[in-house]
């Protein structure tokens, strides 16, 4: 069912709502990133082979004409160029919690079962990306779950700059491969879409698929609120917070941290536990605040990198654009250019 409400919500906005764009040709370029390196030592950790390794995520190369998906490498910035970065970068990072899931409208602890977004989480999902609308975005990073990557998708059909995200594929040499575009133009008008599992929901072990309130009855209210908000307690055969912020903030620190350091404009479509611990990370907060840390479904969240520094623009609860975000004078000038451009 929502799978048919995701295609029909995007063939009509795609049909009803294009805007003419040919006078944009700025592109942002991507600059490179390091590997991907640390994960947990669990049952839920996925297989650190060989074609995992490919996968993780490719560098983007640009030039002032065109742009182009290439393999990943392992290179880092020396000390001082990273320094001078620091210095002078600055960029937008876009958080949103995925939109209402089915599992979430029949209150079912969801998890790392990869369950897709209810009517309402499509609503949601467009409705994130009206308020994202004027925002630059260079390139977007989900978790490997379907929810994740619907809302990414669908607020992308709001944006101005009508770019086309493109989910990458390097799972093997074949995949490469057969997921080459050979049109530099198509190329400059498409946003590379990276998954990754470290980015996933928290895996709820044992009591995925259990009713909330059911499960809650069975072994005390008490016992499952500590499953669920303490920082360092999992559930049964599950993650606690404190496992999945350790896998999401190395992969944000060695994977999407470098992008937002050259300059580019990023958005993370994943999910409660996992923003909330970037969030946790990027606010520097204790484990006793991001356990009362609440993330709405469906509502962006907008960071200022600076001087290697994030700075909150936006309020998780804000009503609208107006009141979620505080423009930069890069971002309102972006937003300028886009009125000029377009009208």
């Amino acid at each position: 069912m929502a799978s048919a409400v995701f295609h029909q919500a995007l063939g009509t906005l795609q049909s009803n709502q294009q805007l003419h764009n040919s006078g944009l040709r700025q592109e942002f370029g991507i600059a490179s990133v390091k590997s991907v390196s640390k994960c947990l030592n669990n049952d839920f950790r996925l297989s650190t082979s060989r074609t995992e390794k490919k996968r993780n995520i490719r560098l983007v190369r640009a030039s002032s004409s065109q742009t182009s998906v290439v393999d990943p490498v392992s290179s880092s910035p020396s000390n001082g160029s990273t320094n001078e970065l620091k210095k002078k970068s600055e960029a937008a990072l876009i958080l949103v919690r995925h939109g209402e899931s089915l599992w979430n409208e029949k209150n079912l602890f969801t998890g790392c079962v990869d369950v897709p977004l209810t009517k309402k989480g499509v609503e949601e999902a467009i409705e994130a990306g009206k308020r994202i609308s004027n925002i630059p975005v260079d390139m977007i990073y989900t978790s490997s779950l379907i929810r994740a990557q619907m809302t990414a998708m669908l607020a992308m059909t709001q944006h101005r700059r009508k770019k086309v995200p493109i989910v990458l594929h390097s799972e093997n040499e074949q995949a490469t491969k057969w997921s080459q575009i050979y049109s530099e133009e198509t190329q400059k008008q498409s946003i590379p879409v990276v998954t990754a599992w470290q980015l996933n929901e928290r895996m709820y072990g044992e009591l995925q698929g259990l009713n909330k309130q059911e499960t809650a009855d069975r072994f005390g209210k008490e016992k499952v609120h500590e499953w669920r908000r303490s920082y360092d307690i999992p559930p049964p055969n599950g993650e606690s917070l404190e496992m999945c912020a350790e896998r999401a903030v190395a992969y944000f620190k060695d994977q999407i941290e470098p992008q937002l350091l050259s300059g580019k404009n990023v958005m993370i479509a994943a999910h409660g536990n996992s923003l909330r611990s970037i969030i946790m990370y990027l606010d520097k907060l204790t484990s006793q605040e991001v356990i009362s840390l609440e993330l709405s479904t469906g509502i962006p969240m907008l960071y200022i990198f600076k001087e290697g520094k994030f700075l909150r623009r936006g309020s998780p609860i804000g009503p609208s654009e107006a009141g979620v975000y505080a423009y930069t004078r890069r971002l309102a000038q972006y937003r300028q250019k886009l009125d000029e451009m377009l009208h």
